[in-house]
């Protein structure tokens, strides 16, 4: 490298403990000189020495990077002791933070500075953000934490050993494929409930309803359902909250189908996102015209998504709906596809739409495809209605009724017009 190039690196590493440096010295800015362990100046330093160390490195070999890194591990280390002996309850993120700044400074200097630059924000941002992560810490609870790990075991350990090849009738069944769309699934699922149990109900019924869409809008609707019929004065209010789910679904179900089969968002963009806005609009206007005659929902009846009988339940009812496609495409053609959509969206809209979106463009046109994801979602809505009408309270469900009403039937005008699908 050259010298102006060989600046450049130097000044990146510079930067870099200076903002890590900035957030430290912020955060212990009311420390009085002296007892605090490092600040902007430290930090800088640090970032600097890294870069040099690097430097030096490219020159002579690594032994010179990895002295200099275990000799400012021993200088921390041995303040960290010092400080010990005064205080008995003394964190290790500002020792931590030191070290990642000399290493962020020595990968400025050998490799791509974009990356360690980047690094450096995202921890600038989750040293300032300790006092909110606690309190989401204080929130989570065992259950949580366990369904947290149990996505990890099942789309790190078990993905990756899963044979990518098909099997059964037509190979139609890919046991890594299936995995993979029940890691996504649960993915999408578990954001939801996290967010519902992590922002609490005091943020109203949009969020409860949007992240109750992500979670399950099927289960979200019966536990506003059951709420309203416990509390009727809140039939208003959940009622707005199921519509939010239920809108939130359509916007998954482009989702999935972008992530499965990219050239069936062109046919299902419009339709999708008529029922989804024509959805979210009655939302609105329901709470406009009862605002203040409710207070937020609480979703506790919404079960935790992530535990293995959920997945392998998700996984079989997927490989069941693959092979039923395969059949009923080769009995009936595109009608059959057309039927197993309208039994699946009973009780499911993602199954059906991960099982044909693998299939469009090979054994289905992509045409029918998007009808056959169409037809899931309107059955899958008016089973959410019927839920609404006969578990609710009536105020609830006239009100749920009427919005699908007008969603289904501009969502089959929006079909219509852009596929002429009769």
């Amino acid at each position: 490298m050259d010298d102006l190039d060989l600046f450049l690196r130097l000044g990146v590493a510079l930067a870099i403990g200076a903002l890590l440096g900035l957030e430290r010295g912020w955060h212990d800015r009311n420390e009085p000189e002296g007892a605090r362990v490092a600040g902007l100046r430290t930090f800088a330093l640090t970032g600097l020495l890294g870069g040099i160390s690097g430097w030096l490195a490219s020159l002579t070999g690594a032994v010179v990077l990895a002295v200099a890194f275990l000799g400012l591990s021993g200088l921390l280390a041995l303040s960290y002791r010092v400080r010990l002996e005064e205080n008995d309850d003394l964190g290790l993120t500002t020792e931590v933070a030191l070290l990642l700044t000399f290493t962020l400074g020595a990968a400025s200097v050998l490799g791509d500075i974009a990356m360690p630059a980047a690094v450096a924000v995202v921890a600038a941002l989750l040293l300032k953000m300790k006092q909110r992560l606690h309190r989401w810490m204080a929130r989570i609870g065992r259950l949580e934490l366990e369904a947290l790990l149990k996505l990890a075991l099942i789309s790190v350990v078990v993905l990756p050993f899963l044979p990518d090849q098909g099997y059964g009738p037509g190979a139609a069944l890919n046991p890594y494929e299936i995995w993979w769309a029940v890691v996504i699934v649960a993915g999408l699922s578990f954001v939801g409930y996290g967010a519902i149990r992590l922002g609490g109900a005091d943020l109203g019924v949009l969020l409860t309803g949007l992240f109750g869409g992500l979670a399950s809008s099927t289960s979200t609707t019966v536990a506003l359902a059951r709420l309203a019929k416990t509390q009727t004065g809140l039939a208003p209010v959940a009622a707005s909250g199921a519509i939010v789910a239920g809108s939130v679904t359509f916007l998954r179900v482009l989702a999935l189908a972008a992530i499965f089969q990219p050239p069936l968002i062109a046919p299902l963009a419009v339709p999708m996102g008529v029922m989804a806005a024509f959805g979210l609009l009655g939302a609105a206007a329901l709470t406009l015209r009862n605002r203040g005659d409710g207070t937020a929902t609480d979703l506790d009846a919404v079960a935790n998504p992530l535990n293995f009988g959920a997945a392998l339940s998700f996984g079989a009812l997927l490989a069941f709906v693959l092979l039923a496609l395969h059949y009923l495409e080769t009995w009936f053609g595109d009608a059959g596809i057309h039927i197993a959509a309208a039994l699946s969206g009973v009780t499911d809209v993602d199954a059906i739409t991960i099982s044909v979106a693998r299939l469009a463009g090979d054994d289905i046109a992509v045409q029918s495809a998007a009808t056959a994801i169409f037809i899931a979602a309107a059955v899958n809505t008016a089973v959410k209605a019927g839920i609404a009408i006969g578990m609710g309270v009536p105020s609830m469900g006239l009100r749920v009724g009427s919005v699908y009403a007008v969603v289904l039937t501009a969502g089959v005008a929006a079909l219509w017009v852009t596929t002429g699908w009769s």
